[in-house]
């Protein structure tokens, strides 16, 4: 008979020692962010590299571990969770969620089905309702949290794809904004869209979907056998902010019996703020709508959303039984999520948004999110007001994008002027932002999106941007 082996059982005390020991550490992480680096990855290769290793036969005390993630391998990255980021999309990482991750974690409960955690799986619910009051979906619809955008693009394409188009689908044809994430030809390519399926329809002059293009796009593509089926509109593009005229595309998508997606993975959220709900108007009625948590709310990466209006299409293109799984819910309130999504094991996302929003209710979200809109027209502003910048993409959410572009520089080189531009200012350190194509002309963006970031953070940035673009000029 084996002996038995508990070697992998905590005792209550050294489950405590390990907790204390983590959260000492993350604790002063934490509350240091302010003064760490914007950026950080001068030897990260190297770092990278003497990290290699087989595996462990034999273990190591966890002192020791922690010590090497706090003190060499998490200092060596980007800032993400500090004031000073306002690259890509900043993601927040409100501390409640990690507390909430460490509940869901260490109590390991499954919620995939209803049945295994009732309590659980309607905690999940109600976050996913209260996502869909906020777009203005009907009591019908449903939705799920994923990792992040890019899934739940996925699972609208697919749930689009079984909906709209038979089951040779190959004629189907996607439209989206030529300013629209590349998270959208991933989705259609892993729903089995060959590349030339997708459309990339042009913008205008405040990088918005040209309704024009899209419908003779639409038109071309009837007349040539092909079948228009999936529009993709724009609720804050990653580049600029832009977002489209969704009322219009909703028009225009009933007109032409077409499925209306919004990418609502940055901007979403803001339509909490008054501003925000104005620029969204027509965003309720669209099929399907996606939404980063992990952008708007300030969560820790890894909490996206899908929400379909019609929640019975969503559960046609996802559901599958077997044999060895218990019964699923007939009741309309009760949800099933593996009959919604491609996961069935998954972790026990909906704490982590749950625990934050009912300590703090939605109205520091909404202020936070007000703050940020303010924070950006100040940031443009004040770039307004440097000697040779050029704004080329006003705020439309909380992104602006522009330039230095001093006179008598020739075209051709304000591109590598404005890369130098960026370094010299991430070279300070003590903001870290991102540059883009703008209609061929290499743009910095400026992109606030974190709790942490407040007025004093953006007037480093126009500081440091005013003394560099001066030293460069």
């Amino acid at each position: 008979m084996t002996a038995e082996d508990r070697s992998l059982e905590l005792s209550p005390e050294d489950f405590r020692r390990l907790i204390d020991a983590a959260a000492r550490r993350a604790v002063a992480h934490v509350a240091s962010l302010p003064e760490q680096p914007s950026a950080d990855v001068e030897g990260g290769v190297a770092l990278a590299r003497s990290l290699a290793e087989p595996m462990p036969e034999r273990g190591r005390p966890a002192e020791e571990l922690l010590d090497l993630l706090f003190d060499r391998v998490i200092p060596k990255s980007f800032n993400t969770a500090g004031p000073g980021y306002l690259a890509y999309i900043p993601g927040g990482g409100l501390p409640h969620s990690a507390v909430a991750d460490f509940i869901a974690d260490a109590t390991n409960r499954y919620v995939g089905v209803f049945a295994a955690a009732p309590g659980l799986a309607q905690i999940e619910t109600n976050v996913v309702r209260w996502f869909a009051d906020i777009v203005g979906y009907p009591a019908g619809a449903r939705g799920i949290l994923t990792t992040g955008g890019s899934l739940a693009t996925f699972s609208a394409v697919v749930a689009a794809r079984r909906d709209r188009l038979p089951e040779d689908f190959l004629s189907g044809v996607l439209y989206a904004s030529d300013q629209g994430h590349h998270a959208i030809e991933k989705a259609a390519l892993l729903a089995g869209f060959p590349p030339a399926r997708v459309r990339r329809i042009p913008s205008d002059e405040r990088f918005r979907i040209r309704l024009d293009a899209l419908e003779r796009a639409i038109a071309q593509d009837r007349e040539a056998g092909r079948t228009p089926f999936f529009v993709v509109g724009n609720a804050g593009t990653t580049n600029t902010g832009a977002v489209d005229d969704l009322a219009a595309l909703a028009d225009l998508c009933r007109r032409e019996r077409l499925w209306f997606h919004v990418d609502g993975a940055y901007g979403g959220f803001f339509l909490l703020t008054e501003d925000g709900r104005r620029r969204m108007t027509g965003i309720e009625r669209s099929d399907s709508v996606v939404l980063d948590p992990h952008k708007g709310l300030f969560l820790p990466y890894g909490t996206g959303a899908l929400l379909v209006r019609d929640g019975e299409a969503l559960k046609r293109a996802h559901a599958l039984t077997a044999e060895y799984l218990p019964s699923m819910q007939e009741a309309p309130d009760l949800v099933d999520f593996n009959l919604l999504s491609p996961e069935l094991s998954r972790d026990f996302r909906g704490l982590r948004v749950w625990l934050p929003l009912k300590m703090h209710g939605i109205g520091p979200f909404r202020a936070n999110l007000e703050e940020k809109l303010a924070l950006t027209r100040h940031a443009a502003d004040g770039l307004s007001r440097i000697r040779d910048i050029e704004i080329l993409a006003a705020p439309q959410l909380s992104i602006v994008a522009f330039r230095l572009a001093p006179p008598g520089c020739h075209p051709a080189g304000l591109d590598d002027l404005n890369r130098r531009l960026l370094d010299r200012v991430n070279g300070r350190k003590r903001v870290y932002m991102t540059g883009t194509m703008l209609r061929g002309r290499f743009a910095i963006r400026i992109c606030v999106l974190s709790f942490r970031t407040h007025r004093d953070r953006i007037d480093m940035a126009l500081e440091d941007i005013r003394a560099e673009a001066a030293a460069l000029s």
